[in-house]
């Protein structure tokens, strides 16, 4: 099940990978420490498409990791309380992802209710950074870290799948043994896509507050957004619209310059979209308010940076002509900008040509406006 590596899947402290939009499908197989690949046919009845993989697992193994996630993520009252209502709860999950934990299920005498809960528990315990960047060349990058608490485990469980139709790979992915969700994938010469968690709340209220309304959870929009969406516009509209059981921040990149974009999630739709933007003036503008320090802020040092390229450029200069007598007038136009960079304030990231996300459980980056 060889074949050409486009990507990187790197496992040190904590589980990583990285994706590389060249032409070419991407998967990490033949990278030292990468995870075993397989193939998983969606032409198969979603009960059976996952057994393939399943054999090469010990069942035992497998149950111990499920049993250690849920005990590490769900309250012993919220175990009892879907089992007693699993049927009803199930009839309010999308397919085919339902059927295959079912599948899943009975392959490793595993009850439902536990098969949906470690598939619910992952969708809000992962502290996350991804990168969406591009080069000089207009080549795209997006790269990502994925890390769990229980890590250890889900590193012996970690697989890299290839989705096949009519014998087809229509898309990849990395996922864990037992999840049927990505958090990060891949569809071939289209796009890719990785989501971040943003911490609001306790992901069991979330579940309990959502699931009924027939909101998808996180990482199964992003496996259905790969096996639906035909091209990057596609994706994104498809990722900012559909209504989601959390919050969460999806990370897209595609093949062509300028195809980036970080979407910040709340559950109903988007809160903001950050396209990326090779001209962006905000990170030369940090370099230099840096360099400059607090201490040396005033009107004239603030002229100074606004003249770092491309702060400062020839569509800028024509565009400001009227003001360029007026400096005051001319700072106001980056008050934002310097209020959000000063050494004293939180900073945030930047809508230049590498968009970052990072995601833990003291600090979520939001949106600079």
């Amino acid at each position: 099940m060889g074949t050409r590596a486009t990507g990187a899947a790197v496992y040190g402290a904590h589980l990583a990978l990285a994706l590389l939009l060249l032409p070419g499908p991407w998967l990490s197989a033949g990278v030292p420490g990468a995870p075993p690949l397989f193939n998983v046919s969606l032409d198969a009845a979603p009960e059976r498409r996952w057994l393939p993989m399943l054999q090469h697992y010990d069942p035992d193994f497998v149950r111990a990791a499920v049993a250690e996630v849920i005990g590490d993520r769900v309250p012993q009252w919220v175990l009892e309380m879907i089992g007693e209502v699993v049927s009803k709860v199930e009839s309010f999950l999308p397919q085919p992802f339902t059927d295959e934990i079912r599948g899943m299920c009975n392959f490793l005498n595993l009850s439902l209710a536990e098969g949906i809960l470690v598939n619910l528990a992952y969708e809000a315990s992962a502290f996350c950074t991804s990168i969406v960047a591009q080069d000089s060349q207009g080549h795209i990058y997006h790269g990502r870290n994925l890390d769990y608490t229980f890590g250890n485990a889900l590193r012996k469980l970690t697989a890299d799948v290839q989705f096949l139709k009519n014998g087809q790979v229509v898309f990849t992915g990395t996922t864990f043994v037992g999840y049927v969700g990505l958090w990060t994938g891949q569809r071939p010469h289209k796009f890719t896509v990785s989501g971040d968690e943003r911490d609001k709340g306790w992901w069991w209220e979330n579940v309990i507050a959502a699931i009924s309304l027939g909101h998808s959870p996180i990482s199964w929009l992003i496996r259905k957004t790969l096996s639906d969406s035909e091209n990057f516009e596609a994706a994104v509209l498809t990722l900012a619209k559909t209504p989601l059981i959390a919050d969460v921040y999806y990370i897209v990149g595609g093949t062509s310059p300028q195809e980036g974009v970080v979407i910040t999630r709340n559950r109903s739709g988007p809160a903001d979209i950050w396209p990326l933007d090779p001209l962006s003036g905000a990170t030369p503008a940090i370099k230099a308010l840096n360099a400059t320090g607090q201490a040396h802020i005033n009107l004239e040092t603030l002229f100074q940076v606004l003249s770092v390229f491309p702060v400062y450029n020839k569509l800028l200069a024509q565009s400001l002509k009227v003001d360029t007598a007026n400096v005051t007038q001319r700072l106001k136009c980056t008050a934002r900008l310097v209020r959000v960079i000063l050494p004293s304030e939180k900073t945030t990231p930047d809508k230049g040509a590498v968009l970052s996300v990072k995601s833990t459980a003291s600090s979520i980056h939001q949106p600079w406006r």
